[in-house]
């Protein structure tokens, strides 16, 4: 079943638009990987189905009992965040603020959904510990974390992986992998890493010049992926 629909969808912001004509539809356990050249759209595409942007034209629509809110959202780190002097618990746990509706108080349902966020991803013994004393490693899998308090049923990552070493981007691509596989989380990720995308995506959504959405097979034959990917990374 579609979770998420976009039909001709002209992205920008302040009534400029960046990219026309995007089109696609998420399935429910898709993983999805958005590539494209800088400045095409990516990050303002992620900002649009949030909600966080309007369309500037075309419809953007949710099935599946999906809502915006409940969508878990990993953004690119900035350096002031990478110092936010907030403890693993609480950053974790703020992931549950949409559910909280006009309560200012968190739940013990809220605090269970956060602990279960971080057995899952393997940080419990880091709860009590400041966020900004964290390798990047684990501050992504906080950030997942308090992503997945948020989720329902899909996950939007932009750039996980980015400052990552080799070995650490390795272990997140499992973790998101394992989300997908094992506990059935449909999974929007932007990637500049085009040998990754192509190994672990079901579907790619190219947004640039020449849009194109579809199966990870049809994109691979295709001259956009050729020139875009080379031909070392097919």
């Amino acid at each position: 079943m579609a979770q998420i629909i976009c039909e001709d969808v002209t992205l920008g912001y302040d009534g400029k638009a960046v990219q026309t004509g995007i089109t696609f539809a998420v399935e429910a356990g898709d993983y999805l990987c958005i590539v494209g050249e800088n400045g095409s759209g990516k990050s303002t595409l992620v900002k649009t189905v949030l909600g966080l942007l309007p369309p500037l034209d075309g419809r953007i629509t949710f099935g599946d009992g999906l809502r915006a809110g409940e969508i878990g959202y990993l953004p690119q780190q900035t350096i002031v965040q990478q110092d936010f002097p907030a403890s693993v618990r609480e950053i974790v746990l703020s992931g549950c603020q949409g559910r909280r509706g006009f309560s200012p108080f968190y739940t013990a349902q809220d605090r269970q959904r956060a602990a279960r966020a971080m057995e899952r991803m393997e940080i419990t013994d880091l709860a009590g510990r400041c966020y900004r004393e964290l390798s990047g490693g684990q501050q992504q899998r906080v950030l997942l974390a308090r992503a997945l308090c948020a989720a329902k049923k899909v996950l939007l990552l932009d750039e996980p992986t980015a400052g990552l070493d080799p070995y650490v981007t390795e272990e997140m691509y499992a973790l998101v992998r394992s989300l997908n596989r094992e506990d059935g989380m449909t999974i929007m990720m932007i990637s500049h890493d085009m040998t990754a995308a192509l190994k672990y995506a079901d579907h790619i959504l190219h947004v640039g010049a020449c849009p194109f959405f579809g199966a990870k097979e049809e994109y691979i034959r295709t001259d956009l992926a050729k020139k875009f990917a080379g031909e070392g990374e097919k």
